[in-house]
């Protein structure tokens, strides 16, 4: 079975990303997940507000993990709840392994439902199943999980890659033909992976000269730093025009082998998740972009479907999970896509600050202070 996205243009796939995004506000809005757990809905909840939400997260690596999505699940399910409810959390280190030791953990402590955020989304799927046997509901967060899930909430993630390969095309200009680049993949154990690259070779096959490409054990900024040596040693310092690195973490990692390789400008490097080390190098031009993508909407989105399936509120789960997208085992699962926005020197304060992940005072510490001042980004 062959995994699809539920569109095909970025048009539809934007359209649909917004559109999921209003459907959540709304809701929010109009009160159909009460903080207490009422309901416009004529059934009768199956459990009450003492519930218990399984969490597992993939790394630590990634920053938004332990900063944001945990801490904004957890009060989301508490609010949810009227603080009856709690969230039990493991973190994997990166580890299959011990993501599938920490689900049995989930399992026998009879948690409620999991959501799980998939170190290797194929190998998963076994704890998916006994899951499933156990009678706990699973639902994919951020990335896929093969296996019989209930529900994936994440982001358009082929709208990610095509957004950071127009970010690159744009930089280029009218050199981009004959323009090297180099891409810096995620992890192939990652579904999410595929669909970047999907996306970015979208914008970026025929517009430029893609002279080497790599995939990223586990997303290691340590593996993107050793592939990044190696291409500036095949393809020569000088000829890289750009590099579509796939998240912050091995953007990062790209610009200090670029450095250390003696490059004296740093030519256009995407990224994702919007760290904040990544924006401070927005600030400073080592950077070009990053994608920001709303931990805030994602995470409450994610703790009021959990809630939602739990109490058996299937009117809330139904309108939280407007589009359908197949895994590799999997046809039609409820899902929601959230938005994403390319951030970049010009609208750092329209995005991270107005949502509050970030204030002026986080981003121009005394380091970037003189680069904060010459974008206009002041308090």
């Amino acid at each position: 079975m062959k995994a699809r996205t539920p569109r095909s243009t970025a048009v539809r796939r934007l359209a649909i990303a917004l559109a999921a995004s209003a459907s959540a506000l709304s809701l929010a809005a109009c009160g159909v997940m009460d903080a207490v757990g009422g309901s416009d809905s004529s059934e009768s909840p199956t459990k009450g507000n003492d519930i218990t939400v399984g969490l597992l997260l993939p790394d630590k690596e990634t920053a938004r993990f332990e900063k944001f999505d945990y801490p904004l699940i957890r009060e989301k399910v508490a609010s949810l709840t009227g603080n009856k409810g709690k969230v039990r959390y493991a973190n994997a280190g990166a580890s299959a392994n011990k993501q599938s030791e920490q689900f049995q953990q989930m399992i026998d402590a009879e948690v409620d439902v999991v959501l799980v955020d998939a170190v290797d989304a194929k190998a998963i799927a076994p704890d998916v199943e006994k899951a499933k046997e156990a009678g706990i509901p699973v639902i994919a967060y951020d990335r896929l999980a093969e296996g019989p899930i209930d529900a994936y909430v994440s982001h358009d993630n082929e709208l990610v890659g095509e957004v950071q390969g127009r970010a690159i095309v744009g930089a280029l200009g009218d050199k981009a033909a004959t323009s090297k680049i180099v891409m810096m993949n995620g992890s192939p154990a990652d579904p999410n992976t595929a669909r970047f690259k999907t996306g970015a070779l979208e914008e970026l096959d025929g517009q430029v000269v893609i002279a080497k490409q790599y995939d990223t054990r586990e997303w290691l900024p340590s593996v993107a730093k050793a592939n990044m040596k190696k291409a500036i040693q095949s393809v020569g310092l000088d000829n890289i025009a750009a590099v579509y690195s796939a998240n912050d973490g091995m953007a990062g990692a790209v610009i200090d082998a670029l450095k250390e390789a003696g490059a004296t400008e740093i030519p256009p490097v995407t990224g994702q998740d919007a760290n904040l080390d990544a924006v401070q190098r927005i600030v400073s031009g080592e950077q070009y972009m990053t994608v920001y993508k709303s931990f805030l909407l994602e995470a409450d989105t994610a703790a009021e479907i959990a809630v939602a399936k739990v109490q058996g509120r299937s009117i809330e789960f139904d309108a939280l999970t407007p589009d359908k997208v197949d895994s590799p085992t999997e046809e039609d699962i409820p899902s929601q896509l959230v938005q994403v926005v390319a951030l970049t020197q010009d609208n750092i304060k329209d995005t991270v600050i107005r949502d509050g992940v970030y204030t002026v005072k986080d981003i121009c510490t005394a380091q970037y202070e003189d680069d904060c001042a010459a974008i206009g980004l002041t308090s």
